[in-house]
């Protein structure tokens, strides 16, 4: 079978002070401190968190 693709996001804002929409985007993607990376699946839905919140988090490159 083969492997599913996958991202590495990467926090790089602060939640202090953003709406609670925000916050909860971020916890849902499993951020939770700043530089923290995280790695999932490449599927629409994260895709769609990402893009609501570009100014905290952002895309890792390998």
């Amino acid at each position: 079978m083969a492997k599913a693709k996958t991202i590495k996001i990467k926090q790089i804002g602060s939640p202090i002070r953003r709406p609670e929409g925000q916050k909860k985007i971020l916890i849902g993607l499993g951020l939770n401190k700043m530089h923290k990376v995280v790695e999932r699946q490449d599927t629409p839905e994260v895709r769609g968190a990402v893009a609501k919140v570009p100014h905290l988090v952002t895309i890792v490159e390998d």
